[in-house]
């Protein structure tokens, strides 16, 4: 079983710089709070094959996360896929921008959840958490890029 869940915000911010923002998965801890620790490599900015490895807790369980960029189109998408080994695994995700006409941006996030063995029996519960949380989700990414992107 798998599916997919995702949020839709609008920040008050212009999108070559949120995209920035967002494409540097180090910002993942300002607004995911699961995100305990997060790395890039290689150091050099985002690109289609760099990989993310983080360390999330989720149920009071912490696992270890790898992602890859699998697309990359700046300012407009970003497109990742998790290849770390996990019950639960985002197998595909990614952001979609667009320009508002204020100066704004409309940010998209999206993760398709996948279990895997005795996760297929957890991925429901999963992405039920996820759907609920979206919109909050939705909030976090809002209020992160607007207080740390000086648009």
């Amino acid at each position: 079983m798998s599916g997919q869940f995702e949020a839709t915000v609008d920040v008050e911010r212009p999108i070559d710089e949120v995209f920035a923002y967002l494409a540097d998965g180090r910002n993942d801890p300002q607004f995911s709070p699961r995100v305990q620790e997060i790395e890039r490599t290689p150091e050099s900015p985002t690109a289609v094959g760099t990989v993310f490895r983080s360390t999330v807790k989720d149920a009071g369980m912490k696992t270890s996360r790898v992602f890859r960029v699998t697309d990359f189109e700046p300012p407009r998408s970003m497109r990742w896929a998790e290849v770390s080994k996990n019950l639960v695994t985002a197998s595909e995700g990614g952001y979609d921008l667009e320009p508002l006409p204020e100066g704004g941006t409309r940010v998209r996030i999206h993760n398709v959840l996948e279990g895997h063995g005795l996760g297929r029996l957890l991925v429901g519960l999963a992405l039920g958490a996820a759907r609920k949380d979206a919109p909050a989700f939705g909030q976090r990414i809002k209020a992160a890029v607007e207080a740390n992107v000086r648009g």
